[in-house]
């Protein structure tokens, strides 16, 4: 099986030279490649001078992660894809166990491994921990990550299991199924684009894993950190761009109580004086009305599938009965 390892970029020489060495060093067998989204940072001469090996794509303008990689990828001849952050420090042999994992079931296109948080290793790490899962009303959450609980990584959650969603951070997918879906959706620039490409194959019959023992580090924040309002837009349009393409069932009421709950967000940022996540969230609003009639014509076309819900509201469950941790809920 021929895997790529693929890394995007832009302006993160910083980070290239801190978690570079781990993969070179940890990727026996596998070609590595750098999706530049046009960096003005010397990471494209600071790569290509110390790391001869790596395989150089540069892109015209800094199109985003769903675009940087829609148009990367075309270049990049493997079985599958490994699109990996530029802020994870992977571990010893961490790809033989997700190749077999590939191996053992052609119907298994994307795999995850465990992310845990580089700076407090005993913790899992906020974007994609271990697994994540979404609930009807658009809301992720994973296994050792609910909201802003994050879990301490006791073994918990070991072995191979099947999960909804996979994180960006270090997603691995067939190319094949990657092109067949026909990438990520440009329309959401960043953020939860990969959960949009997970429940599109999902929708598909597509199985989707998560493997414990191949562990990677991630440090997290190094595009847009949590205390960002452009962030929180894009987090809570995105999440309204997929219930919409994706989910099943009566559209306008699923919309409806997901946007009076984004209501209800967006009056906690008030009353705790973050005025610009409010402004965030109303924006992520008007955006999204402005998308709706490109999103209905997908929507059409596209497969909707019910019942991948193991909490109708996960909101329900952390706030009111007061359910932190996943194997609580």
């Amino acid at each position: 099986m021929k895997l790529a390892i693929v890394i995007l970029n832009w302006n993160g020489k910083k980070l290239l030279s801190k978690f570079l060495p781990s993969v070179t060093n940890n990727s026996n067998g596998a070609s590595i490649h750098l999706i530049d989204n046009a960096s003005n940072d010397d990471s494209v001469n600071f790569v290509s001078n110390n790391y001869p090996s790596i395989h150089i794509i540069q892109n015209e303008s800094n199109a985003g992660y769903a675009r940087g990689y829609n148009e990367g990828l075309k270049h990049i001849n493997a079985d599958v894809f490994c699109l990996l952050n530029n802020d994870v420090k992977v571990s010893e042999n961490w790809l033989n166990k997700v190749i077999k994992c590939f191996e053992k079931n052609v119907n298994t296109v994307i795999v995850q491994p465990k992310i845990l948080d580089l700076k407090s290793q005993e913790l899992f790490e906020y974007a994609g921990a271990a697994g994540g899962f979404i609930d009807k009303y658009g809301y992720p959450y994973c296994r050792g990550r609910i909201f802003n609980t994050i879990e301490k990584d006791t073994l918990q959650y070991e072995g191979i299991s099947d999960i909804f969603w996979a994180s960006g951070a270090c997603l691995f997918i067939r190319k094949s199924v990657f092109n067949e879906l026909n990438g990520f959706d440009e329309s959401f620039f960043a953020h939860h684009e990969e959960i949009d490409l997970c429940w599109r194959a999902k929708n598909l019959g597509y199985t989707i894993k998560y493997v414990s023992s191949s562990p990677v580090y991630h440090l997290g924040g190094g595009t847009l950190n949590a205390q960002n309002s452009r962030k929180t837009f894009l987090n809570f349009r995105n999440s309204l761009f997929n219930i919409t393409k994706n989910a099943s069932g009566n559209l306008f009421s699923l919309v409806g109580v997901r946007l009076f709950l984004d209501g209800i967000a967006g009056l906690n940022f008030l009353v705790n004086l973050n005025p610009s996540h409010t402004l965030a969230i109303i924006c992520a609003h008007l955006s999204y009305y402005q998308h709706l009639p490109a999103l209905l014509k997908k929507r059409k076309k596209l497969i909707q599938k019910p019942n991948y819900f193991h909490k109708k509201s996960i909101i329900w469950c952390y706030f009111i009965l007061r359910k932190k941790f996943y194997n609580s809920l």
